[in-house]
């Protein structure tokens, strides 16, 4: 996990640690998506979860599909970002580049997309 807040950070531990998920199995980084993926090794992940600023949402999916290994997941959250991703009236910044990241990856041909609409949805990559 990457994210900026320490109490997040600890949460996380905390979950692996009581569910006697091996330290090995995770990996739990302190920063800024944008500043910490660039410097991660590439195709080294099995899963990468990509849930934080909506405006950096196309970066963090790229750089997530840069990690990923072959078989690897990419799951988006908030894919139908409060309903707003499909009207196709809503201008807002934020939807418009939710919306973006979502027909990326739905044209790519290395991936298996699918859209669950839980919560906020979300969309489950395959490599």
């Amino acid at each position: 996990t990457v994210d900026i807040e320490p109490d997040h950070q600890s949460l996380a531990r905390k979950a692996f640690t009581d569910h006697e998920v091996a330290n090995r199995r995770f990996r739990l980084i302190a920063g800024a998506a944008l500043d910490v993926l660039p410097k991660l090794s590439d195709a080294a992940y099995d899963i990468v979860f990509v849930d934080g600023d909506r405006l950096e949402y196309g970066e963090c999916v790229e750089e997530g599909l840069r990690l990923l290994r072959p078989g690897g997941l990419l799951i988006l959250n908030y894919a139908l970002w409060h309903g707003k991703v499909a009207d196709q009236t809503n201008e807002e910044d934020e939807t418009i580049v939710v919306r973006e990241a979502l027909l990326a990856l739905q044209e790519r041909e290395d991936l298996a997309v699918t859209l669950l609409p839980v919560g906020g949805g979300l969309l489950v990559a395959a490599r």
